[in-house]
């Protein structure tokens, strides 16, 4: 049985789910923010057993922990869902319980095979330790800066005529108000015009930021296990605030993108990065630039690839079903 945790608005386990079922592969589908209110569940320790069980109620399929051969720990969310409404005060209790179990019950099953880990995927997330592994397999990278002093800032930009600015960690928020969501795309900056702007500008947040680099293109690499799916994003055909510096926002202005054939050294240094995280999985940003250089920006541990299968054809979800499938010799292998 192969157990997909996840939420119900993520389309990316839908056609693994699909292939899943064609090779007659039993496989459970845990939308995380419904436990309480689709799922019953039963975990226990006795003289005879460690397990637990659990039943989707709303279309009858069941797992049991020990019959669990592969996980794909995707992009679970906090319980949010009650049956019974009742005060403030309980409703967040029982929610924070809820969350409290499903933490518990996925570090309970971590060292089952993987694809996401609820061990790793933090851990790895983290932008400095990711430059810093990556300078370690050799990759290059840009130079960065973190910081909330002015100072420090305005020192890092006396080497460069632009930085870019990016989020650490939420790259949006959502405006109840006008019930709106506004995106923090990367942002180019000449480094003269930060002198004048007031401390405050600088020391109400922490600040990431990084010379900017001049591209060709742009590279999305998807891995799984050991196979690459690399994709050639073709961001400056478009204007600097459509797609340009971010090729997030060219999503509307024709951004191209085509399979793209990457040189077996960069395989090799990304392989080498994702061992030293202990993932099996990543999606890798890259830059290609003028100088034919291939630098390395991130590694999202669980990012999203659906939208490059659908834009080339690449077999991204029957590369993941079939790992998932075989995963007991890979476990092994590992």
């Amino acid at each position: 049985m192969i157990l997909i945790i996840t939420n119900k608005e993520d389309s990316h386990p839908n056609p693994v789910i699909q292939y899943l079922n064609e090779k007659q592969i039993p496989v459970f589908r845990l939308n995380t923010e419904s436990l309480l209110t689709d799922y019953r569940f039963h975990w226990y320790c006795n003289d005879k057993e460690t397990d637990f069980y659990i039943k989707n109620v709303t279309n009858g399929l069941e797992l049991k922990g020990s019959d669990i051969t592969a996980v794909w720990d995707r992009r679970p969310e906090i319980p949010k869902e009650l049956l019974v409404e009742n005060s403030a005060e309980i409703n967040k209790h029982n929610l924070e319980e809820a969350h409290g179990f499903l933490s518990f019950l996925r570090y309970f099953i971590k060292d089952i095979y993987s694809i996401g880990s609820i061990v790793n995927d933090r851990v790895a997330a983290s932008k400095m330790l990711q430059l810093k592994t990556a300078r370690d397999v050799g990759l290059l990278t840009p130079n960065t800066c973190f910081s909330n002093r002015k100072e420090d800032i305005l020192k890092f930009a006396e080497n460069y005529e632009y930085l870019i600015l990016k989020s650490i960690e939420n790259d949006s928020i959502w405006n109840e108000k006008s019930e709106m969501e506004y995106v923090f795309y990367a942002q180019k900056i000449p480094s003269k015009a930060l002198v004048n702007l007031p401390e405050e500008t600088f020391n109400q947040t922490v600040n990431y930021v990084q010379n900017y680099i001049e591209k060709c293109f742009e590279l999305r690499i998807t891995v799984v296990e050991n196979k690459f799916f690399t994709c050639k994003i073709d961001s400056q055909i478009l204007d600097e605030d459509k797609g340009k510096i971010d090729w997030r926002q060219g999503y509307d202005y024709g951004l191209k993108h085509e399979i793209y054939d990457l040189p077996e050294e960069i395989k090799t240094k990304c392989l080498r990065f994702l061992k030293r995280l202990g993932l099996h999985f990543g999606c890798f940003d890259f830059i290609y630039t003028p100088m034919k250089e291939y630098v390395f920006l991130e590694c999202n541990p669980n990012g999203q690839w659906l939208w490059i299968e659908l834009e080339t054809g690449m077999k991204i979800s029957e590369t993941i079903a079939e790992t998932l499938i075989h995963a007991d010799t890979l476990y092994k292998l590992n």
